[in-house]
């Protein structure tokens, strides 16, 4: 028998999905799933009711015309048909996780105010263990947190794996809390954290039923979003309910069990060692293959810092300043400018440039006399098939100043021999070279 859907405030075309508004629409216990996301839900009584001094919305029900009354007696039915589809139909309720939103106090005169939000019509239930009590949800938070370093907890569950497939694309608004730091594990499938261990996705039972919370998704079609969660719901199906783990279980474990766990125990502890030998791995090699971003980056942001870089594996000490780099060495003291282009060569701006600074320099007495231009042209070819990067005035210009006018290959290649160097003797030559290089640097071969 085909399944039928409900969709209040989430866009979702599919065949099998019935898109309508909460306060109108069928009744939740008519289907056997409903998706909902409440984050307009509170537009109905934030548009036209002001904040009062305090910053709580109210509305009187002496003198509203009976829209108070209206609006709890809607939720409090929509409260009652989502606590039938979970509990008497063992249904599915699958909602955005988002922030409580703005509430809404209705103030009655005599009574206690009632006050609503954009999850007012969750239903509630108590789950009890020897220990701990969870109680949704009134002792649950949905605490305003946005991120998208979502971490998933590997249950296999349909909507874990709903949400891996949505991977880099998820975007979180609100955690979930329990106020009595009950362990919720202990009740309900986590599918997924933030890397602080807040949970942004979870799936809740409501005896046979299951409530879902899940994080928003970013750059998914609504059809593409739609047909995922009803392949979920239908998945669901398939399992097993959720049932908490017993304290007293472990001890009716069969013989093989124990020993299962253990090699368990062993291999994860081996696939820890692993992951965390190819996180220092990955990190060892950008920190090497980074270098080659000097052969076809530019600009202050991409180009600039490898080229600092770059200098100081050959052992100079470098400040990065408005666009130049001041490079200190025992050997001497240089300034340095950058320039990549899409052109075949750089001109004469950039050698002023550099000009400019070595003059500022030298008349203040504060920093080197010796430039060094690193220029790189033609950056969509093939370093080795370049032609010459920079124009006859401007290698003129350097060889007149003593400047160094060096390509971004030649660095290269004069990175790779520092890196292969066993002792800074060899980098201590490779630095005396460029100091002393008047015009174009051709020593890194």
């Amino acid at each position: 028998m085909d399944r039928t859907f409900l969709a209040i405030g989430w866009r979702l075309p599919h065949p099998r999905v019935q898109e309508a508004d909460f306060f109108e629409g069928p009744s939740f216990a008519s289907v056997d799933a409903v998706f909902i996301d409440p984050a307009c839900l509170s537009d109905r009584w934030t548009v036209d009711t002001p904040l009062e001094r305090d910053g709580i919305r109210r509305t009187y029900t002496e003198s509203d015309q009976g829209f108070g009354r209206l609006l709890a007696r809607l939720l409090a039915k929509r409260r009652a048909e989502a606590a039938d589809l979970l509990t008497k139909r063992g249904g599915l309720v699958v909602c955005r996780l988002h922030p409580r939103g703005d509430p809404l106090e209705v103030v009655t005169q005599g009574a206690v105010s009632d006050r609503i939000d954009r999850y007012g019509w969750l239903p509630t239930t108590s789950l009890v263990d020897r220990q701990h009590q969870l109680a949704f949800p009134a002792n649950t938070r949905f605490v305003p947190r946005r991120g998208e370093d979502v971490v998933f907890e590997g249950t296999g569950d349909p909507f874990e794996v709903l949400l891996r497939g949505f991977e880099g694309r998820l975007v979180y608004h609100a955690v979930y809390e329990d106020l009595l730091s009950t362990p919720v594990p202990r009740f309900a499938r986590v599918l997924a954290r933030n890397q602080v261990g807040d949970i942004v996705a979870l799936c809740l039972p409501f005896e046979e039923g299951r409530l879902v919370l899940l994080p928003s998704v970013s750059g998914v079609s609504p059809a593409q979003e739609a047909a995922a969660l009803v392949q979920a719901v239908s998945d669901y199906a398939l399992r097993p309910a959720y049932t908490p783990v017993p304290d007293w279980l472990p001890g009716y474990a069969p013989p093989e069990e124990e020993a299962l766990r253990d090699e368990l125990r062993g291999l994860s502890e081996r696939r820890e060692k692993l992951t965390r030998k190819i996180t220092e791995v990955e990190g060892k090699l950008e920190e090497v293959a980074r270098y080659g971003r000097l052969l076809y980056t530019k600009g202050r942001f991409a180009l600039l810092p490898v080229v600092a870089d770059a200098f100081r594996v050959l052992g100079f000490g470098v400040d990065e300043g408005s666009g130049d780099l001041l490079l200190r060495s025992d050997e001497g003291d240089a300034i340095g400018t950058v320039r990549a282009t899409d052109g075949p060569a750089v001109d004469l701006p950039d050698y002023r440039r550099l000009l400019d600074a070595v003059d500022r320099a030298r008349t203040s007495g504060e920093g080197p006399g010796k430039g060094i231009l690193i220029v790189s042209g033609s950056r969509a070819l093939d370093p080795r098939h370049r032609p010459t990067q920079f124009t006859p005035e401007v290698l003129r210009g350097c060889k007149s100043q003593g400047f160094c006018l060096l390509t971004t290959y030649e660095l290269f290649k004069l990175v790779r021999r520092a890196l292969g160097s066993k002792g800074d003797k060899e980098r201590a030559g490779l630095r005396r070279g460029l100091l002393e290089c008047d015009g174009e640097y051709r020593g890194s071969d």
